[in-house]
Order: structure tokens, then C-alpha cells, then sequence
């Protein structure tokens, strides 16, 4: 009860409202007008409403096929055309003031050019280090999606010279970025979805305060939204008085507009430039045990020690000086490298809105490792909300005998959100993909392992948002010791999850045509 109480007159909600009463505002001041522009015309030109009211039907009707026809040869993917123009054809002028709204959520020409110009910046200190023809040696037909991935993201440069330790649980992954954090002596850099008050922040925040007095330059990037119920509105500067140089990413304005889809989604942390971790993990207690709101909440998070570590440096300060209005030179950050031939590659790549990063980076990567697969395919993922071409790639994986399984929750944390995720069982469990709930509790690993000598973990949910909407990073791995560990940790997850089957994905047949609409306009959000 104290629970629901908090989140009743949280932040949080009282942003959903602000936006929703907006909203209706806006919608009611469009109707009131044109009702008042119809009522004036039927009273002061009564003789001639109908050589005004026609012409006005007239206009709306070409407003909309305008506006379709914009829909239609945009560049964006399929699945967001037809809920735009089922938008615009049934709601008439209304649909078209939403779609205006809602849809045009390019960054202004300003910000563009702004990140075009750090990009560039980002690459000038950063080189490839292994040749293609190297690459191609050394890990065989894979050299291809990891040259794929360079050229889609400049800064993901194949890397040997890093060692690379799996965490199959926040409490292990906790255990020792503490330890790691104690060590820092020039800079620790943080970049978190959600920071939440707790045990786990706190201990957490205490090094942190303690490591800035000490002279280490802390910085923290944290998502207005993901931290909205958190921590209060002005936290930043409470930090700020601390020590840390804080930056809140994208922080909200009541305005009802489709930029407050773009969140920070990414989840890392940088210790002097040479160890660096990633995950799924946020900085709150539920991510430890410490709280118990959805069962066992199981996560996983990888640690890079070497070279790979540049690129989440470059990720990060690419990041920081976007919003921080600044520029500096990266150099001073990028520590020498001990020379090493690791036991396997790997790639730390970034991803965000296709306004901007004009590919969906991390769906590419995805597919790319789906279509070369030839033993098996094992993705963890608290979301399943997938698009045509990436349920498509499961599936056919599945059919030329591939052995694909996906392990989703089975006690959720957003209660609709798993209604579309259980909505998508039946397609692939018919194509032979293997569905599994995880029992204990909620699965918020986003992992994906391919014949062992493939891998990924990460903070990309196999959903919409994290595809298209959010910035996210993951690390792609190719033979390092990691993939042994994290092939360990499917295999124990497997043993303690549910195999779901048609009879189980056959839900209430009006509750599933429900779900299938509302499908249709997943993409929007």
C-alpha cells in the first residue's frame, strides 16, 4: 500500500498527467475552434453555408492526403507507416495535427550539426588496430558482421588486447565494481538509465564523494525520465555540491512532443580509461535483491579490462560534451595500453534514434549474427516486441534447424508490456523457436549468444524502444572467456525456466485480437 501511495504522488506520475491534460488541451482548443469557425458561418452566412462548409470538407480531405502521401515516402520503417495512417484517415484534420505533433521528432538543425561535429571529433582519437585481412584470419566468416558493425558505428574498432569477465547476477557484478572503484586514481565516469536511493547507490555514491575530495575527476550522466521517481527533480546539483560533474540527459518539459522517447538507455561505467563494465544493471536496489518486487530479479553485466575500454571512453565523452555545450581534447583521458593478443575480439558500439545514428545499429547486429548462425541462438530479453523483419530472422533461423530459444520473464514488471510480449509467442513458437519463462521472477539480462563463439551483452531490450527510440551500448564478443561463462549461465537459466507452448500462447481469443491492434501501434512508442 505504501508502495502504490508512493508512486500515486511521485514525479512520475504527475509528468504522465501534465502530458495527458496537455494533450486534451490541445485536442479540445482544435475541436472548439472549428466547431466555433462552422458555428459563425451557419449564423452570419446562412445563405451561403454551403459554399463554405463543402469547400472546408474539400480542404480536409486534401490536408489528409498530403499528409498520408508524407507518411508514405518518409524514411522510417513500415510498421510505423500504417499506424499513422490509420491516425490520419480516422481521426480527419485531428489525426493530422497529431501526426504533425508526434511524428516530426528530428533534432533541430543546431543539434544535428552539433553531434555531427563530436562524432567527428569521437574518431580523430581513435584508430583501427586490426586489419580486415586480419580479422577475416581470425574469426573466419564473422569478419563480416564486425565490418559491418565498424562502418555503421566508426567507433566500434575490433580490439584484442582486453580481457573479459561475465557477471551472471547484479550481486557479483556489484561486488566487484566496488572493489574497482576503490582503485580509480585518475577519473571515474558513469553513464546510468536509473539511479535510485538505496543500499546500493549509496554505498556506491559514498566512494564516489570520497574518490572527488581525493582529487579523481568524477562525472555522471543519469536519464531524467528512468531516474524521474528516484530521485528528486533537482538531484543533479545536490551531486554537483558533492564533487561529481553531473549532467541530467534529456530533462523533461511539459510540452507534448514523440523527443521525450529518446532516453539514455545506456548502463556503464569507466575506471581510469582501462576498466570499464556494461549490462543491464541500473543503480538501484532491485538490481541486487536488495528489494523483491517481481520475485528474483535476474541480470548480468560483462567487465573489459584493456584496450576495448577506449571506445565506451569515447562513447561517454561524446555523450557529456553534447549536453555539457563543450569540446575537449580526448587525449588526456586515454591511457597507454599494455600490447596483448587477447584470447578473442571485441567491439563496444553505441546506438541511438535513427534521426541520428540512421541505422538501427543494434537490430542490424542482431540479424547479422541470426543469419549466420548454424548451431544455436540464445537471446535473454525482459521485453519481445519485435518488428516483421527481426520475428522473420528468428523464425527462419528456427526453421533451417537452428536451435533458437529466447527466455522472458515470467513474473513482469509492466503488466501491458508482457500482454505484448506473451502476444508474440505463437508466431515463433510455430516457426520452432523455443520460449522460455524465467520462474523465479523477472529477467532483465539483455544477453545473446551465438554457437558459443559469438556474443552480446548489453542494455538492448528486443523491443521498439530500445531498437529505435533509445541510446543504447552493448559489447560484441567473438571468442573471448566471457562467452564460456555467459553459455554457463543460459544453461542454468534454461534449467529453472518454463518452456512455453501453443496450448500456453493460445490466450482468450478477443483478449488476443485486442493485443494484435494494439501491436499495430507499438512502434509509435
Amino acid at each position: 500500500m505504501k508502495r502504490r501511495l508512493k508512486k500515486l504522488f511521485s514525479r512520475f506520475t504527475f509528468v504522465g498527467l501534465t502530458i495527458i491534460l496537455i494533450f486534451l488541451f490541445e485536442v479540445a482548443l482544435i475541436v472548439g475552434a472549428v466547431y466555433l469557425a462552422l458555428a459563425l458561418f451557419d449564423h452570419y452566412l446562412p445563405d451561403y453555408t454551403v459554399y463554405v462548409y463543402y469547400p472546408l470538407i474539400a480542404i480536409g480531405w486534401f490536408v489528409q492526403l498530403v499528409a498520408v502521401l508524407n507518411v508514405v515516402n518518409r524514411d522510417m520503417l513500415p510498421e510505423s507507416k500504417l499506424p499513422w495512417v490509420i491516425c490520419i484517415v480516422s481521426l480527419s484534420v485531428l489525426g493530422v495535427a497529431i501526426y504533425i505533433v508526434f511524428s516530426h521528432n528530428r533534432p533541430t538543425r543546431v543539434q544535428l550539426k552539433r553531434y555531427k561535429l563530436l562524432h567527428a571529433h569521437s574518431q580523430s582519437f581513435i584508430k583501427r588496430s586490426l586489419s580486415k585481412e586480419y580479422l577475416e584470419e581470425k574469426l573466419g566468416v564473422r569478419a563480416n558482421i564486425s565490418e559491418a558493425l565498424y562502418l555503421s558505428a566508426p567507433e566500434a574498432v575490433a580490439y584484442e588486447s582486453t580481457a573479459t569477465k561475465y557477471f551472471p547476477s547484479g550481486e557479483s557484478f556489484y561486488e566487484s565494481l566496488l572493489i574497482d572503484l576503490e582503485r580509480a586514481e585518475r577519473y571515474i565516469f558513469l553513464e546510468f538509465f536509473i539511479i535510485a536511493k538505496g543500499e546500493m547507490w549509496g554505498a556506491i555514491l559514498e566512494i564516489l564523494k570520497r574518490k572527488a575530495k581525493e582529487g579523481v575527476e568524477v562525472r555522471l550522466i543519469y536519464d531524467d525520465v528512468g531516474s524521474m521517481s528516484r530521485v528528486h527533480v533537482r538531484y543533479y546539483k545536490t551531486l554537483r555540491k558533492a564533487g561529481i560533474k553531473c549532467v541530467k540527459f534529456n530533462p523533461f518539459v511539459p510540452v507534448v512532443t514523440n523527443v521525450h522517447n529518446y532516453r539514455d538507455h545506456r548502463k556503464f561505467v569507466i575506471v581510469d580509461g582501462k576498466i570499464a563494465y556494461t549490462g543491464g544493471i541500473n543503480l538501484g536496489d532491485e538490481y541486487i535483491n536488495k528489494t523483491h518486487y517481481y520475485g528474483h530479479w535476474k541480470d548480468s553485466a560483462v567487465r573489459l579490462e584493456g584496450e576495448g575500454v577506449k571506445s565506451f571512453l569515447l562513447l561517454f565523452l561524446g555523450m557529456y560534451n553534447l549536453h555539457n555545450k563543450s569540446e575537449e581534447d580526448y587525449n588526456k583521458f586515454i591511457p597507454e595500453y599494455e600490447k596483448s593478443e587477447g584470447e578473442g575480439v571485441v567491439q563496444v558500439y553505441g546506438t541511438g534514434p535513427r534521426p541520428i545514428y540512421n541505422r538501427q545499429i543494434g537490430e542490424d547486429v542482431f540479424l547479422n549474427l541470426l543469419g549466420g548462425a548454424k548451431e544455436y541462438v540464445y537471446i535473454t530479453t525482459p521485453y519481445l516486441i519485435i518488428d516483421y523483419r527481426m520475428r522473420e530472422a528468428l523464425c527462419l533461423a528456427a526453421q533451417r534447424g537452428v536451435d533458437v530459444r529466447i527466455v522472458t520473464p515470467k513474473i513482469p514488471d509492466k503488466k501491458i508490456v508482457f500482454a505484448l510480449t506473451r502476444s508474440n509467442y505463437l508466431a515463433l513458437i510455430k516457426a520452432g523457436v523455443k520460449i522460455y519463462e524465467y520462474t523465479p521472477g523477472f529477467i532483465h539480462a539483455k544477453n545473446f549468444l551465438c554457437d558459443g563463439a559469438a556474443g552480446i551483452v548489453g542494455t538492448i531490450n528486443f523491443d521498439y524502444r530500445s531498437l529505435m527510440h533509445h541510446y543504447e551500448d552493448a559489447v560484441l564478443m567473438f571468442g573471448t572467456s566471457a562467452l564460456k561463462e555467459l553459455k554457463e549461465d543460459f544453461d542454468e537459466t534454461f534449467a529453472v525456466s518454463e518452456l512455453q507452448t501453443k496450448e500456453s500462447a493460445k490466450r482468450n481469443v478477443v483478449f488476443r485480437w485486442i493485443l494484435e491492434i494494439a501491436k499495430v501501434f507499438a512502434p509509435l512508442f
